[in-house]
């Protein structure tokens, strides 16, 4: 387990990091590969769409271009100030504070639920996403945005120690394992390294 997948620290860390999280982002998830994830989504303006770990509101900010139905959950209160300053605490989203493997939501209440840059941080990867499928009405989509296993052996060393990268394979037995099917996978990344993240789409069986 890498040093960040740890909740406290993970939370220590985004209280000095959200200060500039979203001058920084862009160098790793920018607009364009925003966009490419969501092309993967089949998303109605009426469908109900949570974001887990949603951060400053970046992934939020693309999903409500699709949808008027948005929820966004994380478990930093730094990070959520910087989301409540972009769209207000009455704001067009309904944020909480809220832990990925304890989601405070009822079965079946959303129809997409998505999460971009913050699988790394899940101690208990699997009970999270088993926590995104128990969320989402049967049939419905879940999109995983997170980082893609490095190449080289020194970077390989490097990515365990902070936090969870993972290949498509892994990607697949996570998934599998929390049950999940129609699993499809897409790497993306901006021009200096294109395959810099990996994205996942599966669907909750019905």
């Amino acid at each position: 387990m890498g040093f960040l997948e740890d909740k406290s620290r993970a939370r220590l860390f985004y209280k000095y990091l959200s200060t500039i999280y979203d001058r920084i982002n862009p160098f790793i998830w920018n607009e364009e590969m925003r966009g490419e994830a969501l092309e993967l989504l089949e998303i109605d303006e009426s469908d109900r769409v949570l974001d887990v770990g949603c951060g400053t509101g970046f992934g939020t900010e693309g999903i409500l271009e699709h949808s008027e139905n948005v929820y966004g959950l994380d478990q930093s209160p730094h990070q959520l100030e910087q989301a409540f300053e972009k769209f207000g605490t009455r704001g067009p989203v309904q944020f909480c504070l809220g832990d990925a493997e304890r989601l405070p939501f009822a079965e079946d209440t959303f129809d997409i639920v998505w999460s971009s840059g913050s699988i790394e941080y899940w101690p208990n990867p699997v009970e999270a996403l088993e926590e995104c499928r128990r969320v989402a009405r049967p049939g419905g989509q879940v999109l995983v945005v997170g980082p893609n296993y490095p190449a080289s052996t020194i970077f390989q060393k490097l990515a365990d120690a902070i936090m969870l990268f993972y290949d498509a394979e892994e990607a697949d037995r996570m998934f599998e394992a929390a049950g999940f099917e129609s699993i499809e996978h897409v790497t993306m990344g901006p021009s200096y390294d294109p395959d810099i993240a990996i994205t996942t789409v599966a669907r909750v069986p019905r």
